[in-house]
């Protein structure tokens, strides 16, 4: 790995995209001829590793909308980091495609016989059918790719010379995009996950959904950073002070997404619906309880009270664990969301599971690096990049 510390680009990007290109072939074989023992693991595999890792990715187009929209100083020197994140959204939409293929295997309401069982069921048809179904999934990656590719398009013209006009397209970009963004990712997570049992609703999940990706993509960048600085890349620029403020937005976001779960956990129980109460019920029985439990105690409690701590947020190791923590809490949450309905007695993690995950991060990871590498790591040209360089928290 070569890297030009006056030009912030690389000249040798090193092995790690090969390096993840193969851990991505032989992950996504492996589960794929998983597909031929079974059918169905495979599919609920597939979802569960699809989902989170694009929740990160689409986590990253957010943060860098919302960065436009601030228009904050301290995170332009993070700013490549989270448009190459989301520029693989180019090619992610391949990863869609299995999970359409096995529609039968993972949604009920492909049924049509059994849906018209229950009157109510019945009136959702318009809606839960395979051809709008895929349409709408489509629809949700034409939004997300055109997103990202144009905002990534200015971004690395912008290399060539600033104009002030840059900001104002960045704005018009991301002032509609984000209501674009609001509306469409709600509308993936009740596609993807609540349709899993169409007889269940709950109107905060998209937000819950998108809530995960965030403390998903925050880690992610925590990480990043940690690993560009072991290699000796933007450690003057990328500070103790960006750390602080990576580790706060990690801790604030993992706060609110707790509160999504928490709120929606209280609402249901307190009005004891049958259609409901069956989401929670069904993750409240055998090993499912204490997974619940896990999440709870894992996914909120035990980081909110370490990670109050000032220092291990400006701690790069403390702050990494934390990340690495969340990560593997994150994973855990989707599973817990999805899997249930496969396996209704006790949660079994299948080695589908594993491989699925670590096919479709390593082709995730290596879009990622390939992307951050062919341009300046930082936007030169940026009128605000000095004062993020010399950012300090307050």
């Amino acid at each position: 790995m070569k890297f030009d510390e006056r030009t912030y680009t690389f000249s040798d990007a090193g092995r790690f995209s090969r390096t993840m290109t193969i851990v991505a072939v032989v992950g996504i074989v492996a589960t794929l001829a998983g597909a031929a023992v079974d059918l169905r693991q495979f599919a609920f595999s597939w979802l569960v590793a699809f989902s989170f890792w694009t929740t990160i990715i689409i986590g990253a187009l957010f943060m860098t909308m919302v960065h436009h929209l601030t228009g904050a100083k301290w995170s332009v020197v993070l700013r490549r980091i989270t448009e190459a994140a989301m520029d693989s959204l180019k090619f992610w939409w391949i990863f869609a495609l299995p999970m359409l293929l096995c529609l039968k295997q993972l949604y009920p309401w492909i049924d049509v016989a059994w849906m018209h069982e229950d009157e109510t069921l019945a009136a959702k048809l318009p809606y839960l059918n395979v051809p709008f179904f895929v349409i709408r999934t489509v629809f949700y990656f034409a939004v997300w790719v055109g997103l990202a590719v144009m905002l990534r398009r200015i971004s690395l013209a912008q290399d060539a010379g600033w104009n002030p006009d840059v900001k104002s397209a960045f704005l018009r970009i991301s002032a509609p995009g984000m209501i674009l963004f609001a509306l469409v990712t709600s509308f993936a997570a009740f596609d993807w996950w609540m349709s899993l049992q169409p007889s269940w609703y709950s109107t905060i999940y998209g937000v819950y959904f998108f809530s995960g990706g965030i403390v998903g993509v925050m880690a992610f960048i925590a990480l990043v950073v940690h690993a560009l600085h072991a290699k000796g890349v933007l450690t003057f620029e990328i500070t103790k002070e960006h750390q602080h403020d990576i580790g706060k937005l990690l801790f604030a976001f993992m706060i609110f997404w707790a509160y999504m779960a928490l709120s929606q956990y209280l609402l249901i129980w307190y009005a004891n619906i049958p259609e409901e109460t069956s989401f929670f019920k069904a993750r409240w029985i055998d090993s499912w309880k204490p997974l619940s439990v896990l999440i709870a105690v894992g996914g909120f409690t035990v980081p909110f009270v370490l990670m109050m701590n000032r220092t291990l947020k400006r701690t790069q190791w403390g702050l990494s664990l934390f990340a690495i923590w969340m990560l593997v809490m994150h994973w855990v949450d989707v599973y817990w969301n999805v899997t249930p309905i496969l396996h209704t007695d006790h949660a079994v993690v299948s080695w589908m599971d594993v491989t699925a995950l670590l096919g479709l991060g390593g082709a995730f990871l290596a879009l990622f690096w390939r992307s951050f590498t062919r341009a300046p790591v930082l936007p030169v040209t940026d009128p605000k990049l000095q004062d993020s360089i010399e950012f300090v928290n307050q």
